[in-house]
């Protein structure tokens, strides 16, 4: 998978899924902003996984300017229970290093299935991105943003009513990137 494929595609489902259906509204500031950094991983294993989110933590610790960064798996983590094991260990990879409270990590997935929930159902669509993708947070500048926002208790059903909306035309629509090879 060609590096700026994958980053364009991402770049394309947080225009028109993310900020277009309105599934988050902190997104389009720093989309709109440019301060989202894109990382197409080319890891091979955990490990190698685990040292590109060390060293997205140190360069956000270094960049202010650079608001959220995205590592995008375009090769690898098919499977949502190893993304999942992956998540458990970032994790707590970000508590030992001293990073909890500082960044947090926001999951997306192309199999992403919430917990109690069917795999086919419409809710799981509103975290399910073209690749896996860690979406590493500073905590500051999110609370900053929910604190300037509403009723953010709400959000959740919100998608979720938003993605039950959706006819079957408008999922194969904006959602196609899941119905095909992304090459």
């Amino acid at each position: 998978m060609n590096s700026h494929n994958a980053i364009k595609l991402t770049q394309e489902w947080l225009s028109t899924i993310v900020i277009g259906l309105q599934l988050c509204p902190f997104a389009k500031k720093p989309f709109n902003q440019q301060t989202i950094r894109y990382v197409a991983s080319s890891a091979q294993s955990d490990e190698e996984r685990i040292d590109e989110l060390t060293k997205e933590c140190r360069l956000l610790d270094e960049n202010t300017k650079v608001e959220t960064s995205l590592i995008i798996y375009p090769n690898g983590l098919d499977n949502f229970f190893d993304y999942s094991q992956l998540i458990d260990w970032a994790n707590a990879h970000l508590k030992k290093q001293g990073w909890q409270g500082i960044y947090q990590i926001a999951t997306f997935h192309p199999s992403y299935t919430f917990a109690n929930t069917h795999s086919d159902a419409r809710e799981n669509l509103t975290n399910r991105a073209p690749y896996p993708i860690l979406h590493l947070l500073r905590e500051d500048d999110l609370q900053e943003a929910i604190d300037q926002f509403p009723d953010t208790q709400t959000i959740p059903d919100k998608n979720i009513a938003t993605m039950n909306n959706l006819t079957e035309q408008d999922v194969k629509q904006l959602f196609y990137y899941l119905l095909k090879d992304k090459d």
